[in-house]
């Protein structure tokens, strides 16, 4: 459904008996066609990118385990857990640079407890240097540049970023975001193109060859249509150009995602408290433990993350940060000075979009339902990526010898009908607006198509006026 051939490239030029039966969407096929042809031959190398770098990062949750097993595991399991500010207090003594910016106590009995660190020199200012500490000797296991909110260690954050931008910063991420915005589009297009050949796909089966191709090709994506929907439609919301139009909608509809207020409400006092101990070690005010526990008092299982505050005036926050659970992402903020809770934020009084694109987000990085969504994750971009290699493979076997098939005809609009054509583009249009990326191309597209349609056209009534009947 989103290779570079469409699921019936090949028949543009079958004789009318192999046409699907007349019907009120029967003059849109050529149109699809054509379009789901050509989006994949162009679109299709990017997407071949894209499906084998989520391959990669879905196994790097994996990887990551067994790479860093010394960092993010602990020798013996047993004993008691120190308190948090003596974890911190190893971490600073080993790593003095820098300014703690955060701390994740330790999860489970077998993991180390991580202490963020930035500002440190040949760290990259996006990241931050995570110290594992060891919660019940305080031995500092090592340290590691992590990035983003899901904690992605040097292997996982090369592939995401690879994935994200090819390494190339900005400019790179255009790649991403192009190939996001004509998934859905090739996808769907495909989607119709198969089910409008119920009669016909019967036909495919037991055969060899081109339309033994165009079977896989069609059923596999069928199948997977609605997780490529899905990854298109998630990449987009945080992608450069769709993605701040998806922002300002959410700004409009007053569904964006909310945030506990840091604010500190300890008046004057505030001041005093949270500058004692300010050293870049966490411990302002009441200390990392105290927080810890007012934290815990408001229901606040692990795994959690403390922030501390900014400066005198602002509040600790303690934040759920497990992916894997989509209700575990309630915060609180705590007043350094007196160690209450000053303000508490449920993931369950977020509003539906903001939830929605939680969800979705995590679902899309592989985060949500832990090792099943990294599964499903990498059998949607395995199958994406064949059909990529049978989409190319019809085109070729379109072909006679050693060359690519023909293209679909031109003039498909043509053959649609006024009723159907104008909300076409209109949609088109819309769709092109808060999608640049969709939508500049298909321009492109088009100015291209229609200027090459008017040269082949003056060539051959050139050609047609110096043949045998002009010369006679």
């Amino acid at each position: 459904m989103t290779t570079a051939s469409s699921t019936t490239t090949d028949e543009a030029p079958q004789p009318a008996a192999a046409q699907p039966a007349p019907g009120r969407w029967s003059p849109l096929r050529p149109l699809v066609l054509r379009l789901h042809f050509y989006a994949g031959v162009f679109v299709a190398p990017f997407l071949l990118v894209a499906a084998v770098t989520v391959l990669l990062y879905a196994a790097s949750f994996q990887a990551e385990k067994l790479v860093y097993a010394h960092e993010l595991t602990v020798p013996e399991v047993g004993g008691a857990k120190l308190p948090v500010s003596e974890q911190v207090a190893a971490a600073r003594e080993a790593h003095p640079e820098g300014t703690v910016s955060a701390v994740r106590p330790s999860p489970a009995d077998d993991a180390t407890t991580r202490v963020m660190l930035s500002g440190v020199a040949g760290v990259d200012p996006a990241h931050t240097l995570a110290v594992f500490v060891d919660p019940c000797t305080a031995e500092v296991r090592g340290a590691l540049e992590q990035y983003g909110s899901t904690g992605a260690l040097p292997l996982r954050t090369w592939i995401d970023e690879f994935h994200r931008d090819l390494h190339l910063g900005q400019t790179g991420r255009l790649y991403s975001e192009f190939a996001a915005s004509w998934l859905w589009v090739i996808a769907g297009g495909g989607l119709v193109l198969w089910f409008s050949r119920r009669r016909a796909r019967r036909k495919l089966r037991g055969t060899s060859g081109r339309r033994r191709t165009l079977g896989l090709h069609g059923a596999t994506g069928a199948w997977i249509a609605a997780g490529l929907v899905f990854l298109s439609a998630t990449g987009l919301t945080w992608s450069t150009y769709a993605g701040a139009n998806v922002e300002k909608l959410r700004v409009s509809l007053g569904q964006t995602t909310p945030a506990v207020s840091s604010a500190a409400a300890g008046g004057e006092h505030a001041g005093h408290g949270a500058a004692a101990g300010a050293g870049g070690d966490a411990a302002h005010g009441v200390g990392l433990d105290q927080v810890l526990a007012a934290a815990r008092a408001e229901g606040l299982g692990d795994p959690v993350e403390i922030v501390p505050p900014a400066d005198a005036s602002t509040a600790y926050v303690v934040r759920q940060v497990q992916r894997s659970w989509p209700e575990k992402q309630d915060s609180v903020a705590v007043d350094p000075a007196t160690g209450e809770v000053t303000d508490v934020l449920r993931f369950a009084d977020y509003p539906v979009l903001a939830k929605l694109t939680r969800w979705g987000i995590d679902l899309h990085t592989g985060n949500l339902f832990g090792l099943v969504n990294q599964l499903a994750l990498m059998a949607l971009a395995l199958a994406l990526v064949l059909l990529i290699v049978w989409g190319y493979r019809m085109w070729w076997q379109r072909g006679r010898g050693s060359s690519f098939g023909r293209p679909i005809p031109r003039g498909a609009w043509q053959q649609v009908p006024p009723y159907l054509l104008v909300p076409l583009l209109a949609c088109a249009a819309v769709l092109g607006y808060f999608v640049p990326l969709l939508g500049i191309p298909l321009a492109a597209f088009l100015a291209a198509d229609i200027v090459l349609g008017e040269i082949m056209y003056r060539r051959g009534r050139r050609t047609y006026a110096s043949g045998p009947a002009a010369r006679r």
